[in-house]
């Protein structure tokens, strides 16, 4: 069987298409919702899998009937009929390979970004907050995109110490899993009197966003706390305890939401930022105890690598892991990030093919 982890996901797509049809599935809502996200993600991959399937086996009658052909006019057009399924087989197989390539990314949708203010002070906390919107300005940009904030925390200037956001749509996990990283910014403020140039720093995690499915956090395994929340400056913002604390015992996990004013809303949205988190954990020690599994440089993940400088007396954005720089910071910060995401995307795969040769 040739991709055989594809066929995995088209077997469990054929699955679901049964349980879609089930009475008790269609009569449970919740049920009903996670199977139609997880079946709606599997779609692409399944979907060029049956075709691939569908295509091999023409091909292999399109062989016989040559083979018994003895008419030479009928010898000539089986022959052209069986050399256009080779060439359209050859597309699919190509397709297949770049899925292959790219991984589950593929086939995930939402994802959770979190942005950390890091070194820099008030600088850093603008900084911050203008990585939020950009990245608000990209997905806006996305057909069928949807943002959600899930927990946010302010500063009096206007900036944000941190912020964690959820993205969701088709592809939307693929196209920004490499924003992970440090972020830096060199300008010159606002307050500067003496026009020099700062550098101030902001981290970005991307996380893939977790199902109930995938990750199934029991109740003895978290604990909760409840308190006040807490608006710009520190000020309390609210009478009642909304806001969360929730620790997850086994990995000392920590997540908190105050954005609500309801403690059970507050509590749903950090329970999917834990979920993520916990995931994102999982998949790395998977990645890190199997040995034919190749971390691409890009791929790592690790929010301490510095990945990107925004320059703006250049008018200069660098990515340093594919040394590219593109000056066209403006647009860029508006959420023109095309160039970047499509560059790191075709690095990536090169990267992968690369190290598949190495190791046949």
């Amino acid at each position: 069987m040739k991709f055989p982890t594809l066929q995995v996901k088209l077997d469990r797509y054929e699955e679901l298409e049964k349980e879609l049809q089930d009475p008790e599935v269609l009569a449970n809502t919740s049920k009903l919702v996670e199977i139609q996200r997880e079946y709606g993600g599997l779609a692409k991959v399944a979907l060029a899998v049956r075709e691939f399937n569908t295509r091999a086996e023409d091909i292999e009658v399109a062989r016989e009937m040559l083979e018994e052909e003895t008419d030479p006019a009928a010898r000539e057009y089986a022959q052209k009929e069986l050399d256009e399924l080779c060439e359209e087989h050859e597309k699919h197989t190509k397709e297949l390979e770049d899925l292959v390539v790219a991984g589950d990314s593929i086939t995930r949708g939402g994802l959770i970004m979190e942005i950390r203010a890091g070194a820099g002070g008030d600088e850093a906390a603008l900084f911050a907050r203008e990585l939020f919107d950009m990245y608000m300005h990209f997905v806006e940009a996305q057909k069928g995109w949807k943002t959600e904030v899930l927990n946010m925390s302010a500063t009096e200037l206007g900036g944000m110490k941190e912020v964690t956001f959820s993205i969701a749509g088709e592809g939307a996990f693929h196209r920004l899993q490499f924003e992970s990283g440090g972020h830096r910014v060199q300008r010159v403020p606002e307050t500067e009197t003496q026009g020099r140039v700062h550098t101030s720093a902001a981290t970005v995690a991307v996380l893939p966003e977790a199902s109930e499915v995938e990750v199934d956090i029991k109740p003895d395994d978290i604990r909760l706390d409840t308190f006040h929340a807490s608006g710009p400056g520190g000020q309390k913002v609210n009478k009642t305890e909304s806001a969360v604390r929730i620790t997850h015992l086994p990995t000392g996990t920590v997540v908190q939401c105050q954005d609500e004013k309801s403690q059970h809303k507050n509590k749903a949205k950090a329970m999917r930022v834990l979920r993520s988190r916990v995931l994102e954990q999982m998949q790395q020690k998977a990645a890190d105890e199997r040995a034919d599994q190749r971390r691409t440089l890009i791929g790592s993940g690790d929010r301490s690598q510095r990945i990107r400088t925004y320059n703006f007396p250049q008018g200069r954005v660098t990515d340093h892991r594919i040394n590219l720089s593109l000056y066209k910071i403006d647009q860029i910060m508006q959420g023109d990030l095309d160039d970047l995401i499509s560059a790191l995307l075709q690095f990536d795969r090169e990267e992968r093919l690369l190290g598949d040769g190495s190791q046949k």
